[in-house]
């Protein structure tokens, strides 16, 4: 049997925003770069995405007549073995206090609030990096998360909706701190008038109240900017991001 051969790169990078090293893989298209660069997907908890990603971008890429999906790079954003404490440190928001369900008392989870500090690796260190080695389209850049980091992309999107074109939240923790995103989306519809950038929000349909809240969530933005949602039946917490990534791809792909 041929062992598959690798088609990306991985680095180490060490934010001094964070004082963190992120493990950061990254796929460059083998096609010919468009004069106006290719897109970028930009894919949070990378150390379980990024490969389902990647392939999900290549395969549909490979036949963009019908899905629309031009070849693009796609970054992993991955932790190391702390990844469950960590991440709840990147992806959360500073707040004064944390109310937060018992299932997580406990477990390591102390450390919280580095939104900021995480957006500013991306902003300032990720990007320029990436910028700067690859042939990149600074006008067709996305941000997927799920769970937790679907979390801070929404964060994302409320407190820099002009970092990314498009968003993508799958299954993402609205419910995080007394549902807190809500708050940041009630401000966003106080501030703009229009939001440019587009945002494709899932959820699965065993998930329960998670369906809720993204439907609130899009219901509360679509009058400012273009949103798309979708529901995965039969779907969990744990399967939905298969089910639902080539469709949030396409979606990216097709809102600019």
């Amino acid at each position: 049997m041929k062992v598959a051969e690798i088609d990306y790169i991985t680095k180490q990078i060490t934010s001094k925003y964070t004082d963190y090293t992120y493990t950061i893989n990254i796929y460059i298209p083998n096609n010919e770069a468009p004069e106006e660069g290719f897109p970028i997907l930009y894919v949070l908890d990378g150390s379980s995405y990024f490969g389902l990603v990647k392939e999900a971008v290549r395969l549909q890429s490979g036949n963009a007549l019908k899905t629309n999906v031009a070849p693009s790079i796609v970054v992993g954003i991955g932790h190391g073995a702390d990844m469950r404490e960590r991440r709840f440190y990147d992806f959360t928001a500073p707040a004064a206090t944390y109310i937060y369900p018992e299932r997580f008392k406990g477990k390591g989870h102390d450390k919280l609030g580095g939104a900021a500090n995480f957006s500013r690796f991306l902003e300032e260190e990720l990007k320029p990096a990436m910028e700067e080695q690859y042939p990149i389209n600074r006008e067709r850049q996305a941000l997927f998360g799920h769970s937790l980091a679907g979390y801070f992309s929404l964060w994302q999107l409320f407190h820099h909706p002009s970092s990314f074109h498009s968003y993508l939240a799958i299954s993402p923790s609205i419910w995080w701190n007394e549902h807190e995103l809500f708050q940041y989306a009630s401000k966003c519809l106080t501030k703009y008038e229009k939001i440019q950038e587009t945002l494709f929000i899932s959820a699965g349909e065993l998930e329960n109240t998670m369906v809720d809240d993204a439907r609130q969530m899009m219901r509360m933005l679509r009058d400012i900017m273009d949103v798309g949602f979708y529901k995965a039946l039969d779907e969990n917490h744990a399967s939905v991001v298969p089910t639902v990534m080539s469709r949030a791809i396409r979606f990216m792909h097709q809102s600019t």
